[in-house]
């Protein structure tokens, strides 16, 4: 990864003393992406799929070959993508539909305390609304999913199954693969919260063979606003849609109307246009750098981030054989929001707090955690220059 000609593609790093560690929230933008935006809205900025004028149709082309580019990088067909406003409302959208759908009183919902509350809480309150049991995996001593800890809680009465791929908190890669399988041979589906995975490794649904995948845009150098929910056809076609009204209407009368087919009967008004063709430009970009080599970069990055902070006395480090580029630690007696300020104030970006994932915090039985998270535009210097900043807020904090 030759970090400094990909930080020439970011706007963003004219400011050559900001340390941006905030991946996990927020991946920044290269110009490519901002173009693709504003080309849209510069040169076109029209609705689509129901003009029949020219600069309509070929919006409508940009915006449909999104999809295929989408579609192509997670191994999906076009037709099993649709755009939702990320992976929030993707996940949400499962919840409403499969699941209000077809879980009865006595059906059981498998997820773990490693979720984030976007995984988690949805099927809460399936769980509640309908009557079933939401059971959780035990997590290790690491606080790690693992296929032994599955099998000991999925029995014939579990429906649904709604994991994370990569912990946003955590950064552990869970053995979604292996979890799907059992899953499928008791008749259950499974849901992959991907927003920390698809922008940082591999995925192909196929392979994976799971029943629905979610993410985000502005994880992998996309816009805001947009995201994605892959689902298969034979599901996605058994499911109600959850919004009604423009463009998703096949035949409407006052005593009957029918919906169009799979994507677009999800995807109700004006779509995210502009977001869609952004999210395939940012797609296109970071493919070309391939996955693994990112994943590699990110997980060196951290083995050298959890070396260094080693030799600093007075932080605990929670995830220390993470296999991607997130780090979650505290400064010994310090509130993670006190420590993060300290941080601001040597231009390094780091996120603080329990990261809408309360269930790990409590499972780590901390108010909240420190978290840095690497991208394909840091290097060792953003590295040591964040121990730096990590040391010189630890000695601040023990003045007092």
């Amino acid at each position: 990864m030759d970090v400094k000609k990909i930080r020439n593609d970011f706007p963003i790093f004219k400011d050559d003393k900001l340390v941006y560690l905030d991946n996990a929230a927020m991946a920044l933008k290269p110009k490519c992406v901002i173009d693709a935006v504003d080309n849209y809205y510069a040169r076109y900025g029209v609705n689509v799929h129901r003009g029949v004028y020219g600069l309509s149709y070929e919006a409508t082309e940009l915006y449909e070959n999104a999809r295929d580019t989408i579609a192509n990088f997670i191994g999906a067909k076009r037709e099993e993508v649709i755009y939702t406003r990320g992976t929030t409302s993707a996940l949400n959208l499962v919840a409403q539909s499969y699941g209000m759908e077809f879980i009865e009183a006595g059906d059981e919902v498998i997820t773990s305390e490693l979720e984030h509350h976007s995984s988690h809480m949805p099927w809460f309150n399936v769980c509640k609304k309908k009557g079933a049991t939401l059971k959780y995996i035990p997590l290790n001593e690491e606080g790690r999913i693992t296929v032994e800890a599955f099998k000991k809680v999925i029995s014939k009465n579990t429906k649904v199954v709604a994991l994370n791929y990569v912990s946003n908190v955590m950064g552990y890669i869970s053995p979604v693969k292996e979890i799907i399988k059992i899953a499928h041979e008791y008749g259950a589906v499974v849901i992959v919260d991907g927003a920390q995975a698809v922008p940082h490794m591999n995925v192909n649904v196929k392979e994976l063979d799971c029943d629905f995948l979610a993410f985000s845009g502005h994880k992998l150098c996309g816009p805001t606003g947009i995201g994605i929910l892959y689902g298969k056809k034979e599901l996605l076609e058994k499911m109600p849609p959850i919004e009604f009204g423009g463009d998703m209407a096949d035949e409407v009368s006052k005593d009957d109307q029918t919906y169009k087919a799979v994507p677009y009967k999800f995807e109700a008004g004006t779509p995210i246009i502009a977001g869609a063709i952004g999210l395939a430009e940012a797609i296109k970009y970071i493919s070309h750098f391939g996955m693994d080599n990112i994943l590699a970069h990110e997980k060196h990055l951290h083995d050298f981030a959890v070396s260094e902070i080693s030799k600093l006395d007075g932080i605990t480090v929670y995830n220390k054989t993470a296999e991607t580029g997130i780090i979650a630690f505290n400064i010994d007696g310090v509130h993670p929001h006190d420590a993060a300020s300290v941080f601001d104030n040597s231009h390094v970006c780091i996120r603080a707090g329990h990261h809408c994932a309360q269930l790990i915090t409590k499972w780590l039985d901390v108010v909240g955690t420190v978290r840095a998270s690497f991208y394909i535009y840091n290097d060792e210097e953003d590295v040591l220059k964040f121990v730096e900043a990590l040391k010189e807020a630890r000695d601040f904090f023990t003045k007092f």
